[in-house]
């Protein structure tokens, strides 16, 4: 690799890393977003369709030059980082021709908004406490379908004669029971009319309530707080991890240029001494 390439190398690197760079992108990606949602409006004339379609093309073309300098710099390792792979994706998608059978595609256009996950370091965090959250989250689902199956076998034995537009099966039931946690028209909607032939079904209805929405779901919340503050601190690790580095790089800068510096003594007064002691 001769040194031309080399420098154009590095200096491809440095503008993909560069803070404008990065504000540059997510500028484009919010233009991007706003012009498709434009799009969507009805009347428009085809010669402002025509000016969103050529600004359309032209940010794709932006977002496929971005990847296309990621993968020259980074080659093989640009596939290391998962988020890389997402933002192929997305851009990959939308370069399939949106004709014929394929014309869904082009609503998918939409996707590419979702790079503002991978541009935003904020955003990423949230979604990376998101991603470790998962097992833990998982847990907690299958505690709440335990619940949810429970409650759905005492609902369907109890109330299913009278009432089996919303306890009539189990299927039925675990969808009631559903809206019931979700406190969405659960009292008037369900529960009184239950009440009124059942008066002490509230015996069964309120500890659901307190059990899967004010328990379960509130362990959702905490999980997902405690995997995203787990990814906060990871995060300044690496930060602190990385300016240490760069420090010992200075450091051993500076330690080369003093050696240097005295290596250019030591040879200047060498040749000094060897110049008055050379014979005539």
């Amino acid at each position: 690799m001769n040194l031309n390439m080399m420098t154009s190398l590095n200096f491809i690197k440095n503008t993909v890393e560069s803070r404008w760079f990065q504000n540059f992108i997510i500028t484009i990606i919010l233009i991007n977003g706003a012009v498709l949602g434009i799009q969507t409006i009805e009347g428009l004339t085809p010669s402002s369709m025509l000016i969103l379609d050529m600004v359309d093309k032209i940010c794709l073309t932006i977002f496929v030059v971005e990847l296309s300098m990621k993968l020259i710099i980074y080659r093989t390792s640009f596939f290391k980082r998962g988020w890389n792979i997402f933002d192929l994706i997305i851009v990959g998608i939308s370069l399939i021709p949106a004709s014929g059978q394929l014309s869904i595609l082009r609503a998918l256009r939409i996707l590419r908004l979702l790079r503002l996950i991978t541009t935003v370091d904020s955003i990423r965090r949230v979604v990376s406490g998101m991603l470790i959250a998962i097992p833990g989250v998982g847990s907690v689902g299958a505690l709440l379908l335990i619940f949810f199956y429970i409650g759905a076998v005492i609902s369907t034995t109890l109330f299913g004669d009278l009432f089996p537009q919303w306890f009539g099966n189990l299927g039925r039931s675990m969808y009631s029971l559903f809206q019931i946690m979700t406190l969405e028209s659960w009292s008037m909607g369900i529960v009184r009319p239950v009440m009124e032939a059942f008066p002490y079904a509230w015996i069964f209805f309120i500890p659901f309530i307190m059990v899967t929405t004010f328990m379960v779901l509130n362990l959702f919340i905490g999980i997902i707080v405690d995997a995203i503050a787990t990814v906060k601190e990871q995060d300044n690790v690496d930060r602190q991890h990385q300016f240490s580095s760069k420090q010992d790089i200075d450091q051993l800068r500076q330690d080369i240029a003093v050696l240097q510096n005295q290596l250019d003594q030591l040879l200047e007064r060498t040749g000094i001494e060897s110049s008055q002691h050379r014979p005539e």
